[in-house]
């Protein structure tokens, strides 16, 4: 049992349950693995676009970050292997600054995610994710529902293809986020066609798929990222896919796993 994507008491927007709290309940569930991944900090010069400008963790936490995990990883190597990684925001025109912060901290990390939450539109940023209200806006600020996967897909890939160092994470962090409100907002039509052209990329940069669990328990998604239908075409080209519960609270842990196809995780 693998759990490749957990936040932390340095989420800014999580809780503060401590590590020990998320290992000792990992242990019960009978993980065998688990990887904490912070928010990474974001770049400096970027502006986060959410009213408390918390999506990522302070530039100022990340050592403590590490070093409190290194203790972790070594208090309960013999229970269970915890890995040391951060999720990784991939934001167009903003590459240089990523691959500055993996270099430098890059050799300390076992394990990370590189995601996409930001989408530029006109002049403005929008977290995708962030609330319904905030994806109303983006889809106004764009036009229409194709165009907005439209150009989260693009970005998508343009993570996937872009050289950020010899420290690039190689899983790529819930791939349809873009899906988590499709209950208000219906996914356009050959929105599938996008992430099946998405899934060859994947493959061809030899990187891997989060199976996050987490929209499963979103009210306007409920299902998992990818679905499973999408996952299940994923594993047939050869992807590994690995579980993440994307938990941001302890008691968050293995959420949604029951429901995924679990035959075809790692």
């Amino acid at each position: 049992m693998i759990d490749g994507h957990v936040h932390s008491p340095y989420c800014p927007h999580g809780t503060s349950d401590s590590f020990d709290s998320y290992v000792e309940k990992a242990i019960e569930f009978g993980y065998d693995s688990l990887t904490f991944t912070e928010h990474a900090p974001l770049p400096s010069s970027f502006i986060d676009p959410v009213p408390l400008r918390d999506s990522g963790m302070d530039a100022n936490a990340l050592e403590s970050y590490i070093r409190d995990l290194e203790k972790v990883k070594r208090s309960y190597a013999p229970d269970i292997n915890v890995q040391i990684g951060l999720e990784v925001d991939y934001i167009r025109g903003f590459e240089k600054e990523t691959e500055s912060l993996l270099n430098e901290y890059g050799p300390s990390l076992d394990d990370s995610i590189l995601s996409v939450h930001f989408l530029p539109i006109h002049n403005d940023w929008y977290c995708i994710d962030y609330s319904s209200d905030m994806y109303k806006s983006a889809l106004a600020a764009i036009g229409d529902q194709w165009q907005l996967y439209k150009l989260y897909f693009d970005i998508l890939l343009q993570s996937v293809l872009t050289d950020l160092g010899s420290f690039k994470p190689n899983r790529i962090g819930h791939m349809t986020l873009i899906k988590k409100f499709q209950r208000l907002y219906e996914p356009p039509q050959g929105w599938e066609q996008m992430a099946e052209s998405l899934l060859e990329s994947v493959r061809n940069k030899g990187m891997t798929l989060d199976y996050n669990g987490a929209g499963i328990k979103k009210e306007q998604c409920k299902e998992a990222y990818p679905p499973i239908n999408i996952a299940r075409k994923a594993s047939a080209k050869g992807i590994p896919l690995i579980y993440g519960s994307d938990a941001h609270n302890s008691s968050s842990l293995k959420q949604g796993y029951s429901s995924i196809d679990t035959s075809i995780i790692r």
